[in-house]
């Protein structure tokens, strides 16, 4: 098959462009800026946010596995991805979603602003379900990766703000890309059962195995944050128990990051 992704270089994307090669299918990949193949991999540029090249890049394509993604915009992306699509042909669009998408309200100006991502990512499924075009969606909850990220930053303050109630069931990016490929060699499926993280985390739980990971100590501040879908969160809108089929801990990913450091030093 020849199939396009789109966030090829990105957090998810990375994971799943190798294993597409490796499956012996014909790869390319979305890309803004203008590069040449690498490792049998081709780049087409294009541009989801304006459409421009988004058609010429598709044209061909049997498969689409849309990786892209921000904390905004997500459904205009998908709108232009998938006008392109229709016009290029009918390939089978595979979507990446995040757990919680129809579950988390976003409502108020305050809601927006914190947890804009889940509207975003439920209005780009609908975009993509109600394109014309054979598709399959999966939801995710956060990657480890990202996590990482968001600790990180917040760790680098004095006093460690944590969203008070707030729970979180991180899955490794590697293990979705694995079902994100199976899914892309398979035949359209509309929705699937989600995939998440084999453990449910108190904030301060992953604040506090992140820090110990560093040998630092932090005083944690839980704070009570307002809004619908803060509250949803608190209810565990985001988190999918009956689905924790991954397998990789938030521990474990920690010490292969610590040994990962410890090695480029």
């Amino acid at each position: 098959m020849d199939i396009l992704v789109t966030g090829g270089t990105g957090t998810l994307g990375r994971h799943v462009v190798p294993r597409l090669r490796d499956s012996g299918h014909d790869v390319r990949v979305l890309s803004r800026q203008a590069r040449g193949p690498d490792e049998g991999v081709e780049y087409v540029t294009g541009d989801l946010d304006t459409g421009e090249g988004v058609e010429l890049a598709v044209e061909g394509a049997d498969v689409v596995v849309h990786c892209a993604g921000s904390t905004k915009g997500d459904e205009d992306k998908a709108r232009n991805l998938v006008a392109a699509a229709s016009r290029a042909g009918a390939p089978h669009v595979v979507n990446i979603s995040v757990v919680g998408a129809d579950r988390v309200p976003v409502v108020s100006r305050v809601d927006r602003v914190m947890f804009g991502y889940f509207a975003s990512k439920r209005g780009a499924e609908h975009v993509v379900a109600e394109s014309g075009l054979p598709w399959t969606t999966l939801r995710a909850t956060q990657f480890h990766e990202l996590m990482f990220t968001t600790v990180q930053q917040m760790t680098k303050l004095p006093v460690v703000p944590a969203p008070a109630g707030f729970r979180f069931q991180p899955v490794a990016a590697d293990e979705v890309a694995a079902r994100l490929v199976e899914l892309a060699l398979g035949e359209p499926a509309g929705l699937v059962p989600d995939i998440a993280g084999p453990r449910v985390y108190e904030m301060t739980e992953l604040v506090r195995e992140y820090l110990r990971s560093r040998g630092k100590r932090r005083p944690i501040l839980p704070l009570p944050l307002p809004g619908k879908a803060a509250h949803a969160f608190r209810e565990g809108a985001n988190l999918a128990p009956e689905r924790a089929v991954g397998r990789r801990t938030w521990e474990e990913f920690l010490a292969d990051r610590t040994t990962s450091l410890s090695q480029a030093r």
